[in-house]
C-alpha cells in the first residue's frame, strides 16, 4: 500500500535542510577598516537591500554572527583583534574577503599591511575591486549561499577540510623564473615581467 503525502509535505535529507536554513539566515559580522566599509554600508541601504538574501542582520557581537566580512586593509596590529573576533564566532562560520586590500594587500605593499587575510583566517569568498561595488558583495553572498548549500552538513563536517588553502595561487609561482624581474627591474614594460626591450618584435 503506497503512502500518499499531502501537498504541504516534502522529503529531503537533513544535511540539505540544515544548509537551506543556514544559507538564508547569514548574519554578517562587519570588520570594516577603510573605503570598502562604505560600500558595505551601501549594500545594506534601501537601494541594494541585502535583506532580500537574508543577510541584513549585521551584528557587532561575534557570538551572534556566522559570516565575517573583512572590508578594507588590515594592518599587523589589527590581526590579533581580527583573529579574536573570528575565534569568538560560533561554528558554523564563514568569511568574505572584500576588496583588493583584504584579499592581497592591494596597493599597500608595505611591511605593516597584511598581504591577504587568508594568511591568518580561512576565507571562503574573495571579492575583487578597489573598492568593490555593492553588487559585487551581493554576488559574494549568493556565491557563499551556493557553497553552503552544496557542501553544508548538519554537524559541520565540511569544516574539517579547512586545513587546505582555497584561495588563489600566488602569481609568482606561475611565472617562469627567467621572466621574474626584481625591482628595480625593467620599468619600460607594462607588466614588468619581461626584460625585452620596448618596441622589440
Amino acid at each position: 500500500m503506497a503512502l500518499k503525502l499531502d501537498d504541504n509535505v516534502f522529503v529531503t535529507q537533513l544535511d540539505s535542510l540544515a544548509s537551506w536554513v543556514r544559507k538564508h539566515s547569514l548574519w554578517p559580522m562587519p570588520f570594516a577598516t577603510a573605503c570598502c566599509g562604505i560600500e558595505l554600508m551601501a549594500t545594506a541601504s534601501s537601494r541594494y537591500d541585502i535583506a532580500r538574501f537574508g543577510s541584513e542582520a549585521m551584528r557587532f557581537s561575534p557570538r551572534q554572527c556566522d559570516v565575517m566580512i573583512v572590508a578594507g586593509r588590515v594592518v599587523m596590529k589589527m590581526v590579533p583583534v581580527m583573529q579574536r573576533i573570528w575565534q569568538q564566532m560560533a561554528e558554523p562560520k564563514w568569511c568574505i574577503s572584500m576588496g583588493a586590500c583584504a584579499s592581497t594587500g592591494g596597493v599597500f605593499d608595505t611591511y605593516a599591511v597584511v598581504q591577504g587575510i587568508d594568511r591568518f583566517i580561512p576565507v571562503d569568498v574573495y571579492v575583487p575591486g578597489c573598492p568593490p561595488r555593492p553588487e559585487q558583495l551581493i554576488r559574494a553572498v549568493l556565491d557563499l549561499q551556493e557553497k553552503i548549500q552544496a557542501t553544508g552538513t548538519i554537524n559541520a563536517r565540511e569544516f574539517a577540510r579547512r586545513t587546505l588553502h582555497e584561495g588563489p595561487a600566488p602569481l609568482a609561482a606561475q611565472l617562469d623564473p627567467r621572466e621574474l624581474v626584481v625591482a628595480p627591474g625593467d620599468f619600460r614594460t607594462g607588466n614588468r615581467v619581461s626584460n625585452k626591450k620596448v618596441g622589440a618584435v
